[in-house]
């Protein structure tokens, strides 16, 4: 084969090789144009590994989209000890610049804290200087491994209130009443809990639920509730150029038909006071003093009136306390009643809660002890709903106390201690000899001394005693023990470890 013909076949080959690489995922809509934050948990409790996949994750998740300054627009928030930006919104706008981007992102390490960065996302978000459009769908993608030094509660709220749209991947194990208050309701279509291994297996969920909040130019419903909804449109109007009329009435009722008038520069409207598993018939209309615009109409169903308590989870186990938490907590219920009681017994305590609350720690328990732990849901209808679950209370800790020595002879002495508390189910005794090998004994409960011989004469000796449990580690106690030689006067000394 010629040269020339070789040149020919590499250069094909090449090209080949480039077009199957280019070609991919079309966009999975043509008219999608939102502003998407991805808040990057880039601490020290994240591993390099996991640090790796969530990247591959985040590529993943954006491929399909078109990125321009009338598209998608993203950028990237590190969780640290102080929040850092990777790059705002308007630094990469195509979709080979921001794969690029995201795959050269450094992990920052530091701690955790990730309620300063969420209060440095919603300056970013609602910030011209990074980028960020005042008339565009905001979606915070916050990816966690669960764990967070500061308060969420508040930031994340102000996110919300201010329309930004937040899902949340959790890859480690988290707390899911707290990052179902976090994310946007309901929580089973904005809150992922997902091995960092498995994270392709929600990529497209989670894509086509970004992609129906950020659909342009067109009135849509986010935050859907059993008794609310959020309408988000574009910016139509300013407040000198006219003014809408919302109009909203369940389907095939129009004569529960609602009306509010809103200013012309709004975007959103919380519509609230509704009833669950119910289809709304919306329609906002632009009354323009300059042109003549069309309604914008939308269907909207609330969700079905959550059963509470569909979960109940025990949690902070002490000696003497536990913590009972439940979900959800709809507006529909009064209060809770929680009934506790030990196995077996027929001695039982009721504490009530509020209906707003979704937690209580009931205390005066017993140690290591196993109760039955009901809740029950008062609704404001009357209607009831229990749900019940087994708790263990720890079992005590206690330190040894009153380790003493009595020299029996030049080369034995008698280490004895006061009970510990608890249920013990033994001690363990280790004698660590400056000169010979070291000794572990064990010995039952009910015995609270014991000889330790072969000590040599001028050594120092150290010996520790600690108690037994059956679920966890006792607190043990150390003493140096002295030998004095043989040729010195007095039997015994000892001196407590510096």
């Amino acid at each position: 084969m010629s040269s020339r013909a070789l040149l020919f076949l590499l250069c094909l080959h090449v090209a080949l090789g480039q077009t199957l690489h280019q070609r991919g995922p079309r966009p999975i809509t043509p008219d999608l144009e939102g502003d998407l934050l991805f808040l990057l948990d880039s601490s020290g409790s994240v591993s390099y590994y996991e640090f790796s996949r969530v990247k591959e994750f985040i590529a993943d998740l954006l491929r399909p989209f078109t990125f321009s300054p009338h598209d998608v627009q993203t950028g990237v928030v590190h969780i640290s000890t102080m929040p850092t930006m990777e790059f705002p919104f308007d630094r990469y706008l195509s979709t080979g610049a921001v794969q690029h981007a995201i795959r050269s992102i450094q992990q920052v390490m530091g701690d955790t804290n990730t309620g300063k960065a969420l209060s440095f996302a919603k300056d970013m978000l609602f910030s011209g200087k990074a980028g960020a459009r005042a008339d565009v769908p905001k979606v915070m993608v916050w990816v966690t491994d669960g764990f967070s030094t500061d308060d969420i509660s508040q930031p994340m709220q102000l996110l919300k209130d201010m329309g930004v749209t937040v899902f949340i991947v959790s890859t480690g194990r988290g707390n899911y009443l707290e990052l179902s208050a976090a994310a946007s309701q309901p929580p089973e279509k904005h809150l992922h809990f997902v091995d960092v291994d498995d994270l392709t297996i929600i990529t497209k969920d989670l894509r086509d639920s970004i992609a129906g909040v950020i659909q342009a130019k067109r009135l849509r419903a986010t935050e859907i509730s059993t008794s609310s909804f959020r309408l988000l449109w574009p910016k139509f109007l300013t407040r000198e150029t006219g003014y809408y009329v919302l109009e909203y009435a369940p389907t095939g009722d129009p004569r529960r038909k609602l009306t509010k008038q809103l200013t012309g520069d709004h975007t959103s409207f919380l519509v609230s006071n509704l009833v669950p598993q119910t289809t709304y018939e919306v329609a906002l209309i632009p009354e323009s003093n300059e042109r003549y615009m069309p309604p914008q109409t939308t269907r909207v169903t609330t969700l079905e009136e959550p059963i509470s308590p569909a979960r109940v989870l025990i949690s902070e186990p002490r000696p003497h306390s536990i913590r009972v938490s439940w979900a959800p907590t709809p507006d529909s219920v009064s209060a809770y009643q929680v009934l506790y009681g030990p196995l077996p017994g027929n001695a039982v305590k009721l504490v009530e809660v509020d209906g707003s609350l979704n937690s209580t720690i009931l205390d005066d328990l017993t140690a290591n002890t196993t109760y039955l732990v009901t809740v029950s849901a008062i609704y404001k209808s009357g209607k009831e709903k229990a749900l019940s679950a087994k708790a263990c209370t720890a079992e005590e800790n206690s330190k040894i106390k009153h380790l003493r020595f009595e020299d029996l002879s030049p080369t034995t002495v008698k280490a004895s201690w006061e009970p510990a508390d608890g249920s013990v189910l033994g001690y363990r005794v280790r004698c660590r000899r400056q000169a010979g090998s070291s000794t572990l004994l064990s010995v039952s409960p009910q015995i609270h001394s014991v000889l330790l011989s072969d000590l040599a004469e001028g050594s120092t000796n150290k010996v520790c005693v600690k108690p037994v449990y059956r679920n966890q580690q006792g607190k043990g106690v150390c003493r140096m023990v002295h030998k004095q030689p043989a040729s010195a006067v007095g039997s015994y000394r000892h001196r407590q470890r510096a």
